[in-house]
């Protein structure tokens, strides 16, 4: 299998896809139930298997790693030993943002647990950034203190957002951050504007973004969702997506390589006894 091909955040060589973890630790985005079946099914051993196949692949970086899952931690260390590779860990802290001294000093502790896990990246969830975004004075309130504390940490700082405002007043207030995390799919899944709208918005920011849901949480099968996006974003931009099983990865995988480099799609068809009559050969 061809290595991913990459793309650039400050020092940092990344990967154009990037493992996601929805699907890892039970966030569905569908039912309560399937949740549950997430989180039964996903244990350290089947999501090292899932992390090496990407990691073989080239797709090193990893969104969405936190102290607290622990067997999620282990399985990346799992994988990275199998392969001889380390991950790209990206981690993406809820922190309180009252400004008070006891928020302070929860978030200080908190960065120091994305820190301690080795995240290279640490973009603020949609949960901290969203309700900061001021749209009569055009900012994002607060998170130039943010990025100063992840930055002190070593870790190069970032947002995670729903809104499509926030990468504009961003990049309007020349805020320290290297990168975005931002909703794109083809079925406008959780996204607030138009997706002309968000298109544009990606192609007009000054650093390179990472989009999620790129399937809208399972709604759209792997070759509509992944032909739409690595159609329609920049070269410098990321897709992060995420799978349940190894056979999805590699299912994944191939697609995405398959668009990127304009071949056929690589997709092996479900065949039932309905699609009987579309079988054939030229015999």
């Amino acid at each position: 299998m061809a290595e991913f091909p990459r793309t650039q955040i400050e020092d940092v060589s990344m990967p154009r896809l990037i493992v996601g973890t929805n699907w890892f630790l039970g966030y569905s985005h569908q039912t309560k139930a399937r949740n549950k079946f997430i989180k039964e099914l996903q244990t350290r051993e089947r999501l090292a298997d899932i992390l090496e196949i990407f990691l073989r692949a080239g797709c090193d970086a990893i969104y969405g790693v936190r102290p607290e899952s622990k067997h999620l931690t282990d399985a990346v260390k799992n994988a990275e030993d199998r392969v001889g590779r380390p991950y790209i860990r990206i981690g993406t802290p809820h922190l309180e943002m009252g400004g008070s001294p006891k928020d302070e000093d929860a978030n200080k502790e908190t960065l120091d647990g994305f820190a301690e896990i080795g995240c290279r990246f640490c973009l603020p969830h949609q949960s901290t950034t969203d309700p900061q975004v001021d749209r009569n004075a055009h900012c994002i309130q607060g998170m130039d203190t943010v990025a100063a504390m992840i930055r002190e940490r070593n870790m190069i700082p970032g947002l995670s957002t729903h809104m499509p405002e926030t990468i504009i007043y961003a990049d309007a207030t020349e805020l320290d951050v290297a990168t975005y995390i931002q909703l794109y799919n083809a079925a406008g899944f959780l996204m607030q504007v138009e997706i002309d709208w968000v298109h544009r918005i990606i192609w007009s920011a000054r650093n390179p973004v990472m989009a999620i849901k790129p399937l809208a949480a399972g709604r759209l099968p792997p070759l509509v969702g992944l032909a739409f996006n690595w159609a329609t974003l920049r070269e410098q931009d990321m897709v992060v997506i995420g799978c349940m099983t190894p056979d999805e990865a590699r299912e994944v995988i191939d697609i995405s390589l398959s668009q990127l480099e304009g071949t056929g799609p690589k997709v092996d068809l479900q065949k039932t006894r309905s699609k009987k009559s579309l079988e054939y050969t030229d015999e």
